[in-house]
């Protein structure tokens, strides 16, 4: 197949690369890099079914122009991370809607294309009915709030996919990922577990915001892509909406001192307040936990990576990689 990956000079767009390359695909990516880097892809480029442009998917003609060409596309492109939320909210509203409208509307016009959108478990908003199902209520605080903007956007998103798949017979799968983390994932815009490992290796403090008693689950990279992979080819799969995660949580405060241990750090665990941290009156969830057995029951889908494996290899990877180590620091 020919396939196009939006966002994939992103943390989970460049694995989702590798692993379509690894399948004998053909890989597009399309990226702007405002959150996404070349150094995810470097290592792709030159590969004879490798090709990318470093663009907006906003970009129409450039769109038109992949998307004619390939048979499915991955659309990954997205303004993710709270903090960035937290602080270009209009960014994030007009990249995430306008995309996915764009690519959907694309896909549609030029032969129907098979469109695998990733959401997210933002989705469920500050709802304690846990674990979520697919078909859970969602709770989101007021619009006052800044950090609802995404979940908001997000939803859009589903709602514009399912109804393209309803209305215009367009082959739409959506997979929501709860917290993904692995190599070449940045800690700059609130993802927790590189901003740890970063914080350890550097002997600075361990920053835990709030109480440190909110509750993660957090699964590899690699096989959410493998579960991306096997979704995106599995006919039943269309005009579904799948959570994608795993179902082991760990408290935050108990992840800090987990990867200060795994890394031998004397970095002291410290607490800031999650005003200071993002916004006055920021609202978190106590508790993320994903309902798998729909994708289970599916694809026969269930995590393989312990976090343990998953923290080593970013430490690994930060340790291989000083560039991007003193990067994130800065």
């Amino acid at each position: 197949m020919f396939v196009l990956i939006t966002g994939g000079a992103g943390f989970i767009g460049s694995h989702l690369a590798e692993h379509l390359l690894e399948k004998g695909e053909k890989v597009y990516v399309v990226d702007d890099l405002s959150t996404g880097s070349m150094e995810n892809i470097y290592h792709l480029v030159g590969h004879p079914n490798f090709f990318y442009e470093i663009d907006s998917i906003l970009n129409e003609r450039l769109m038109e122009r992949i998307v004619q060409r390939v048979d499915i596309i991955y659309h990954l492109a997205a303004a993710v991370g709270v903090k960035l939320i937290v602080e270009e909210p209009i960014k994030c509203i007009t990249t995430n809607i306008l995309g996915t409208m764009q690519v959907l509307q694309l896909a549609y016009e030029l032969g129907k294309k098979k469109v695998l959108i990733s959401s997210t478990s933002e989705i469920y908003g500050k709802s304690n009915t846990t674990p979520f199902k697919e078909e859970s209520d969602r709770l989101l605080g007021p619009t006052t709030k800044l950090r609802w903007s995404y979940s908001t956007s997000k939803a859009v998103d589903e709602y514009l996919g399912l109804n393209y798949f309803i209305k215009k017979k367009l082959p739409v799968i959506i997979a929501r990922l709860f917290n993904t983390v692995g190599p070449r994932q940045t800690g700059r815009y609130g993802m927790v577990i590189p901003r740890f490992v970063k914080q350890a290796l550097t002997s600075q403090p361990i920053t835990i915001y709030g109480d440190g008693n909110q509750r993660r689950c957090f699964i590899n990279v690699k096989d959410v892509v493998d579960a991306l992979f096997e979704l995106s080819l599995h006919p039943k799969a269309i005009g579904k909406i799948f959570n994608l995660g795993s179902t082991e949580d760990i408290s935050i405060k108990n992840l800090a001192f987990k990867i200060k241990e795994l890394t031998q750090s004397d970095s002291p665990i410290i607490y800031i307040p999650y005003e200071e941290a993002y916004e006055e009156g920021f609202e978190d969830m106590l508790n993320r936990t994903p309902d798998i057995s729909k994708i289970k029951n599916l694809i026969n889908f269930n995590p393989k990576i312990s976090l343990d494996e998953t923290i080593l290899s970013i430490i690994q990877y930060f340790k291989g990689n000083t560039k991007v180590l003193e990067k994130e620091i800065q």
